[in-house]
């Protein structure tokens, strides 16, 4: 059995690699996917609900963490230097994780809403509204921001074995401070991942529980039945593919760190894993367009007002020729149509 001291193997190459590829990817397809996104929102804000209200917060938290994803790519393709100064090293940190945890409540949220419309629907009038939402977006944003706080604590350092600024780097484990990372993990754990899944399972079983016990004869109500069985399929998959692996992967990793016995191959194992759940955990920002296109309320009839008004925009600017008073009446068809 190799002590735990046992000098093992870089995966500076697999990480600088991986994290270079898979981040310029999900800015290419996160910033043009919510930027769109929140085009079509904007545009069609005065047909706003509360489910709407939740998809711009969503949208925006994804496209501030998109924004520093560059910096990220940067720094790997420059193969672990830091140029950019310690506020962008805080700052890029900070958010990815806020974006990551207001993700995580928006789409409960979310969940909440199509519950109660679906469940509940007469309560829900009076239960949600517009300004409600707004509110607990406000709640969502300073909780997390609050909460993600800690990595602004942590900035670039300067290695001295390689005479280079350091940024994203994974800080020193040992001792107290271990327990104390252990401790805000399962804090986070609970509160950041667990409790919301658990509220989006039992939002979803009531959904589906609800929908099997009726008979959907209007169109109206197929309609929504359809929608909050696409949101489902949206929200689970995201969850499975992003926040479950990165937050199983942090706490199996923290308490292997705390472990004297491992091997050079378990460590490069795990070290590996922290690179890839961390680049899942990334791309909910590819995954929530899809949560707009396909189950938001009235998204693509948004999108359908939107192509028509700039479709009348462009022809508005061709101008007609002057019609004759003896042309009008021979006319009077096209004009109408």
């Amino acid at each position: 059995m190799e002590s735990n001291l046992t000098k093992c193997p870089s995966i500076d190459n697999f990480r600088n690699q991986v994290y270079s590829t898979s981040y310029s990817l999900i800015t290419l397809l996160g910033f043009v996917g919510n930027g769109f996104a929140l085009l079509v929102l904007f545009r069609s804000y005065r047909q706003s609900t509360p489910f709407h209200v939740y998809m711009i917060n969503l949208a925006l938290s994804d496209l501030l963490c998109v924004m520093t994803l560059p910096l990220r790519v940067l720094y790997y393709v420059r193969q672990g230097r830091w140029y950019q100064g310690d506020f962008l090293c805080r700052i890029s940190s900070y958010l990815l994780y806020v974006n990551l945890y207001c993700s995580i409540y928006f789409m409960t949220a979310m969940s909440i809403t199509r519950f109660l419309a679906i469940v509940y629907p007469v309560r829900n009038l009076q239960l949600v509204t517009v300004n409600r939402a707004r509110a607990v977006c406000v709640g969502i944003w300073l909780f997390s921001s609050l909460s993600s706080s800690s990595f602004l604590m942590s900035g670039q350092t300067f290695d001295k074995a390689t005479n280079t600024t350091k940024c994203f780097e994974p800080p020193q484990t040992s001792g107290k401070y271990l327990k104390k990372l252990q401790t805000l993990n399962y804090v986070a754990l609970v509160v950041g991942f667990i409790l919301p899944f658990l509220v989006i399972l039992i939002c979803y079983a009531g959904i589906v529980r609800t929908l099997l016990s009726r008979n959907l004869v209007a169109n109206r109500q197929q309609n929504s039945a359809a929608r909050a069985i696409r949101m489902i399929a949206v929200v689970l998959l995201t969850f499975l593919t992003s926040f479950m692996p990165y937050h199983v992967q942090r706490t199996l990793h923290l308490s292997f760190l705390a472990r004297q016995d491992t091997t050079c191959s378990e460590r490069v194992a795990m070290q590996k894993s922290v690179v890839v759940t961390l680049s899942l955990a990334a791309a909910n920002s590819c995954f929530d367009p899809l949560l707009y296109f396909f189950s938001g309320e009235g998204f693509r009839s948004r999108l359908s007002s939107l192509r028509r008004t700039v479709r009348a925009s462009s022809t508005s600017q061709v101008k007609p020729k002057p019609v004759t008073t003896s042309e009008a009446g021979e006319n009077h068809h096209v004009e109408c149509s």
